[in-house]
């Protein structure tokens, strides 16, 4: 049994966008023999929708941190293991058993690894010194989409970091996948010491973790070099855009305040999927249907690819507004923003308009 002072393992659950890792996520957290995880989620983005998507129990201890990827990730991450601990200490949460921090698909993992492991980012006051005694990462865990895995590889840098420091690498859409390939041993030459799991082909959960403590021993010579780097490298003086990675890369939020209607929905989400030329990378988006506003509708995009809608049973919270985001490189934002405002009844458009 562990103790109230023991560290507690944290793993970091990373993977690019729309690789799975909110849905591997789910399953970690309905599984009874992972029970007493306590998560934390980073999401991209001025409006979150991970947080609503994640199914947590009254008993979970839960967070969510937006922001700048590159210079607030690791400072609320910081924060979120010293608000758990004090949770702990006060003994207003259950047992812990084990953190799962759930990057955003573009984080570069490096500076979150830093923060956690020890020799990393330096502590700057009493909370890092906390979190440094009381948590320990006991290993990196990495979905990869076999559907857009090549693709994710040639063009994002974050896609390449995210595999090479991985302890586990989870292939997901096999199921989806045309013919057969074997990703482990294309992939072994990025990362050599990871271990390969099918998540449609005798995966369990319980084999992704306990396996001690976090060590780039065996992992491609880059790793070393690219934590280094990150000790080094200070951000310069930049404005902090809660919607934008780097010069190209930005997310687009949308809400409405009143219910949609479902034929509007799937012209919109139709319309934003199969324009090859929109930049769309991902969308996740949860909405208010006239037909049954109880019920609202959870809609997934990776690239050009829609997933089937689905409803959820009831709202996730009290804010009951239709929401989405998507993330993608130079994406037409004002022929968006203005397709996505003709969604609204007239009536409502007007009054938004008065006001």
């Amino acid at each position: 049994m562990r103790r109230l002072y023991d560290p507690v393992p944290v793993t970091l659950l990373t993977g690019f966008l729309g690789s799975g890792k909110t849905t591997l996520l789910n399953d970690i957290l309905a599984d009874p023999l992972m029970a007493g995880t306590a998560v934390i989620v980073n999401e991209f983005g001025a409006v979150p929708i991970d947080h609503d998507l994640v199914r947590t129990g009254s008993e979970t201890y839960f967070r969510t941190t937006t922001g700048c990827i590159c210079c607030t990730a690791t400072s609320d991450i910081r924060s979120s293991l010293s608000e758990l601990h004090d949770a702990r200490i006060r003994g207003d949460i259950p047992p812990v058993a084990r953190v799962v921090i759930e990057t955003t698909g573009l984080a570069d993992p490096a500076p979150i690894i830093n923060s956690i492991i020890p020799g990393g980012s330096p502590a700057i006051g009493l909370r890092d010194h906390v979190v440094a005694r009381h948590f320990r990462l006991a290993g990196v865990l990495t979905a990869f989409d076999v559907l857009n895995g090549r693709a994710t590889l040639d063009s994002f840098l974050e896609g390449w970091k995210q595999l090479a420091f991985a302890d586990d690498v989870v292939l997901t859409k096999t199921d989806l996948a045309v013919g057969t390939h074997d990703w482990a041993a294309e992939l072994r030459a990025l990362n050599p010491a990871a271990r390969f799991h099918d998540r449609h082909v005798g995966f369990a959960l319980p084999m992704l973790f306990g396996h001690g403590e976090y060590t780039i021993s065996g992992k491609a010579e880059d790793v070393p070099g690219w934590l280094a780097m990150e000790r080094l490298t200070q951000h310069p003086d930049h404005d902090h855009d809660p919607s934008r990675h780097g010069d190209e890369i930005e997310a687009i939020s949308l809400t409405h305040d009143v219910p949609l209607s479902p034929q509007a929905v799937e012209t919109f989400l139709h319309i934003v999927t199969s324009n090859i030329s929109s930049g769309l990378l991902r969308l996740k988006g949860l909405f208010a249907l006239t037909d049954d506003p109880d019920r609202p509708l959870v809609a997934h995009a990776v690239q050009h690819r829609l997933y089937p809608l689905k409803r959820l049973d009831a709202w996730p919270d009290d804010d009951r507004r239709s929401r989405v985001v998507l993330i993608g490189q130079d994406m037409p934002a004002k022929q968006i923003r203005d397709l996505f405002e003709v969604l609204a009844p007239r009536a409502a458009r007007n009054k938004r308009g008065a006001a």
